[in-house]
């Protein structure tokens, strides 16, 4: 088991608070400068066993790329946060306890950690700027999770479940779902949406809204939705912080 950190956006931490997220896919990428793709082995009983790189030739390299996480491990999830002094936050500086807000992680001297996900736009004024979750330490973290299973599919082989478990809501105005391959249309008219949402399924309304908002528009053309890479699948669950970890 190790414990690693893991970065997620403020919507995605809501959506892990909210017990609405537990699963999260995330980009394979090629680590050699002249690998041009990748090869996917699988067992006798269609397990998956490895995934490895190749060259121009398509010849693949001896060693299987290492999925960043694996079962077992426990994961702090780095999110946008803030500190906050006592004063502000109805820390009781004679008890030396945090009162009366429920998204406070551990006490740091004289102040304590905020969250995004949890405050709304006008709360705390006293909080200071808001910090990416990347510079987030380790004692600051409340949410912990633990992995159950990663394996490796493409982008597009995710379903309507597989969309659920990301977190992924999608309210489309002009229609109302009544099953998990159809939907009604609301208008009276003919369509003028440019985008035929009553056309797409679940996963693709999660990679077309949610995967290809998450990659850079310069690199749409090789990880985007339409470009369906290979991505590890890491499912998890909430667990406790483990005994020990500061």
């Amino acid at each position: 088991m190790a414990i690693k950190p893991i970065l997620f956006n403020t919507e995605m931490a809501q959506a892990i608070l909210d017990g609405r997220k537990s699963c999260t896919r995330r980009l394979i990428k090629t680590r050699r400068k002249d690998a041009c793709g990748f090869y996917v082995t699988r067992r006798i009983d269609g397990s998956f066993a490895g995934i490895y790189e190749y060259d121009e030739n398509e010849s693949m390299f001896d060693n299987p790329l290492e999925p960043p996480y694996q079962p077992g491990d426990i994961l702090y999830v780095r999110e946008t946060f803030a500190w906050c002094p006592c004063w502000d936050c109805g820390m009781d500086t004679e008890q030396g306890a945090c009162t009366d807000h429920i998204y406070h992680s551990e006490k740091k001297e004289y102040g304590c950690y905020m969250y995004r996900a949890s405050c709304e736009d006008n709360e705390y004024p006293s909080a200071d700027t808001w910090h990416p979750s990347i510079h987030m330490p380790k004692e600051a973290a409340r949410i912990w999770l633990k992995v159950t299973d990663v394996r490796v599919e493409r982008l597009q082989e995710i379903d309507e479940d597989g969309a659920w478990n990301e977190g992924f809501r999608f309210t489309i105005p002009c229609l109302t779902r009544i099953s998990a391959d159809g939907h009604t249309c609301d208008l009276d008219g003919p369509c003028t949406s440019p985008i035929k949402y009553c056309d797409m399924t679940m996963g693709e309304l999660f990679g077309r809204e949610l995967w290809n908002s998450t990659i850079k528009k310069s690199d749409l053309d090789r990880y985007g939705w339409n470009a369906n890479p290979w991505v590890w699948v890491i499912e998890f669950e909430l667990c406790e912080k483990p005994k020990g970890e500061n």
